[in-house]
């Protein structure tokens, strides 16, 4: 049987509607009020269904329906094809270039320490450009991920056909309270608590072997599952931790934490991922346009700052 033969034989869509609604809700009357419709109309689609399949999917008892067995799995496969059509056409209209809707991925850390302080600043800015915002790191497949643009440290293999626009090079180098440092460790890194994440957990090695310091070690030492995990701990008083710009940039300005000893390059940069040229989405290019002026920002209060 070819497909357009089996299709023919599919209930409309409008009539799956009404019976989704009056099987989810177990009533005419309330699938009715949901869809703006008529008691009747929803009576209609249910029983063309019926006629269309020759199985009754409803059983009517004192005034109330009950879906048969049929009824549940029609129910269970509408429920599951409608949501794939829903998202799916959400996806073309948050992606078409004329949508309101900017997907922007970034790494958690990053999005929760420097990018969401600074939002509301780009929605002052460019009110018709709504920002969905979804978290994760490393290599990321666009496209199959639904995300217009990543944002990322770059410390992976990037596939070749995306554009990389860079946003800046990173610093890093331990971080911690001002009364941690000057009163509860006396200036000394080694009567510190080191505090790791799993997400970095070469960090201070990394620390170390560009300080070309053999010497230093942790009196204590302290995992988390995650980066600002650790950074929260730091400026809770709870140890020091390994901070990197741009993340900690907020946090030294304001005094939450210090770094009292050198932040050194990591090699490392922060750079936007999209799979074509910014100028051929005026969304995407007014985005990353933001970005990259608050970048200059970013680093001139970090030279202010980033030693005791």
């Amino acid at each position: 049987m070819s497909k357009n033969h089996r299709y023919r034989h599919l209930p409309p869509l409008n009539a799956l509607l009404a019976f989704e609604a009056a099987a989810r809700l177990q009533s005419f009357t309330k699938a009715a009020e949901e869809l703006h419709l008529t008691h009747g109309a929803i009576s209609r689609a249910v029983a063309q269904i019926e006629e269309r399949i020759g199985v009754a999917l409803f059983k009517r008892q004192n005034r109330r329906v009950y879906l048969t067995t049929a009824g549940q799995r029609l129910l269970k496969t509408s429920r599951q094809t409608l949501d794939a059509l829903t998202e799916t056409v959400e996806e073309i209209h948050r992606h078409d270039i004329d949508s309101p809707f900017l997907v922007v991925s970034c790494e958690p850390s990053l999005a929760m320490r420097w990018l969401m302080p600074r939002l509301g600043e780009f929605k002052a800015l460019c009110p018709e450009l709504h920002i969905d915002l979804r978290m994760s790191g490393g290599p990321i497949d666009l496209l199959e991920e639904g995300c217009d643009l990543a944002i990322r440290r770059l410390d992976f293999s990037v596939k070749g056909d995306y554009q990389i626009t860079k946003l800046c090079a990173e610093f890093a180098g331990p971080v911690c309270s001002e009364s941690y440092w000057f009163e509860q460790i006396q200036q000394d890194l080694n009567q510190a608590n080191w505090l790791h994440s799993r997400t970095r957990p070469q960090a201070w090695y990394d620390w170390l072997s560009i300080e070309k310091d053999q010497t230093a070690s942790p009196n204590t030492e302290q995992h988390f599952d995650h980066f600002f995990y650790a950074l929260q701990a730091a400026q809770d008083h709870l140890g020091m931790a390994i901070g990197s710009t741009p993340l900690v940039s907020d946090d030294l300005q304001a005094r939450r934490l210090i770094s009292p000893l050198r932040l050194q390059p990591t090699g490392y940069e922060y750079g936007v991922l999209t799979l074509h040229s910014l100028a051929q989405d005026q969304r995407i290019k007014t985005f990353t346009d933001w970005l990259l002026d608050l970048i200059p920002n970013d680093l001139e209060l970090f030279n202010d700052v980033n030693l005791v």
